[in-house]
C-alpha cells in the first residue's frame, strides 16, 4: 500500500517510521515547512510534498493526517471527499463546524476512519477494559480519572508559548488536548449525557487556554464520572479509579499496574504491564490496527462518526465552563 501522512512533526514522524515498521514502503510527507520535509526525505528515503493538494498526486491508499489541530477538518474533508481511508490525530477538530458533515461523508462512502485513541492501546487501559467486560466490580457506579503534567516541561528547549497546547485557536487547552482521559471515561462507562465542568488559567503560565479542568459527567447508565486534567503539576501523573457494587479497579500508569479487588472475595488481583514493553509500542498497534481495518474493511476501534460523540463532550465542557451550567451533550438531546 502507498501511505501519505500531513505533518512531519513528532507525530507525524513517529508514524511514518512506524509505518515503514509495519512494512509500508511507499511512504510520502506533506510537510509545509521546507528543512523538515528535506530532512524526512533524507532521513527515511520519502517522497516529500508543501500542500496536501499536491500530496494526494501520490495517489496514496490512505492518509494519516498528524498537522496541528486546527487543521485537521479542513484537510480531512478534503482526503475523505478524495474517497480515501484516513487515521486523524486526535483531537478530531477545534471546532464543531464541519464535524457532522464529515461523518456523513465517511458513513456515506463506507471509508475506514480512525481517530488518534492510542491510550486504549496500552496495557493499562486495555486491561481495565476486559476487567469491566468480564463484570469483574459488577455494575459500575462512578469512576474518577485524570491526567496531568507540566506544559513548559514536555519538550526541553523549545519556547511552551509557542506550543499548540498553549492557545484555544490551535486546539490548545487541557479540556481538548487532554482528550484521551474523555475517551477512555465512555469507552470504559458508555455514552455520556450530561456534563458539569469548571475550568480556567490558573497557573502563572503565560498561555491563553484553560490549564486547569474539572469535568462531572452522567453517564446514560445512571454512572456518575469526574475527570481531572491539568497543564500545571510538575510531574506526569495518570490513572483512573472505578468502582463497582462488587469491587472496585485502579489503575496508574506510572507503576505500570492495574489492581482489582473482589469485594465477595476480599482479595486483590494486581496485573502489571510486561517487562519489555515500551511507551512507543501503543502506538505501534494502534497504527497496525488501522492498517488490519483498511484491508479488511472492517470498522476501526474510534471511527470518525464515533469520535464525534467524543467531541460533544469535549464543546458541552467548555460550553458549561464559559456559563457555568450543566449542558446536555448530543446524546441526551437525541434521546
Amino acid at each position: 500500500m502507498r501511505a501519505l501522512v500531513v505533518g512531519g512533526g513528532s507525530i507525524g514522524k513517529r508514524h511514518l517510521q512506524n509505518l515503514r515498521r509495519l512494512g509500508i514502503e511507499n511512504l510520502s510527507v506533506v510537510e509545509v515547512d521546507r528543512d523538515r520535509r528535506q530532512m524526512l526525505e533524507t532521513e527515511l528515503g520519502l517522497t516529500g510534498f508543501d500542500d496536501l493538494q499536491a500530496g494526494l498526486s501520490f495517489l496514496p491508499d490512505f492518509v494519516v493526517i498528524a498537522s496541528p489541530t486546527h487543521l485537521h477538518m479542513e484537510q480531512s474533508q478534503l482526503v475523505a471527499s478524495a474517497d480515501l481511508d484516513l487515521f486523524v490525530e486526535k483531537p478530531l477538530c477545534h471546532d464543531p463546524r464541519g464535524m457532522c458533515e464529515l461523518a456523513d461523508v465517511v458513513e456515506r462512502k463506507n471509508l475506514v476512519s480512525l481517530v488518534g485513541c492510542n491510550m486504549r492501546f496500552h496495557p493499562g487501559p486495555a486491561k481495565v477494559k476486559e476487567l469491566l467486560a468480564e463484570g469483574r466490580v459488577g455494575r459500575v457506579l462512578f469512576a474518577r480519572l485524570h491526567c496531568g503534567s507540566y506544559l513548559p516541561g514536555w519538550r526541553p528547549g523549545a519556547d511552551y508559548r509557542e506550543n499548540y497546547a498553549a492557545h484555544c485557536e490551535t486546539g490548545g487547552g487541557c479540556i481538548l488536548d487532554c482528550i484521551h482521559e474523555i475517551d477512555l471515561c465512555r469507552w470504559y462507562l458508555g455514552e455520556i449525557t450530561g456534563v458539569f465542568c469548571m475550568a480556567g488559567q490558573l497557573s502563572s503560565l503565560e498561555i491563553s487556554a484553560e490549564d486547569v479542568a474539572a469535568l462531572v459527567c452522567r453517564h446514560a447508565s445512571g454512572a456518575i464520572s469526574e475527570i481531572h486534567l491539568d497543564y500545571v503539576q510538575r510531574t506526569y501523573e495518570r490513572g483512573c479509579q472505578i468502582v463497582g457494587e462488587s469491587g472496585s479497579i485502579f489503575w496508574d500508569f506510572g507503576k505500570s499496574k492495574v489492581r482489582c479487588y473482589d469485594a465477595a472475595a476480599d482479595r486483590w488481583e494486581s496485573f502489571t504491564s510486561p517487562e519489555d514493553w515500551q511507551t512507543g509500542e501503543m502506538y505501534v498497534a494502534e497504527m497496525e490496527h488501522f492498517l488490519d481495518c483498511v484491508r479488511s474493511r472492517s470498522q476501526t476501534t474510534l471511527t470518525i462518526p464515533a469520535a464525534i460523540d467524543v467531541m460533544d463532550v469535549v464543546f458541552a465542557a467548555k460550553a458549561s465552563a464559559r456559563d457555568g451550567n450543566l449542558v446536555a451533550t448530543r446524546k441526551e438531546v437525541l434521546a
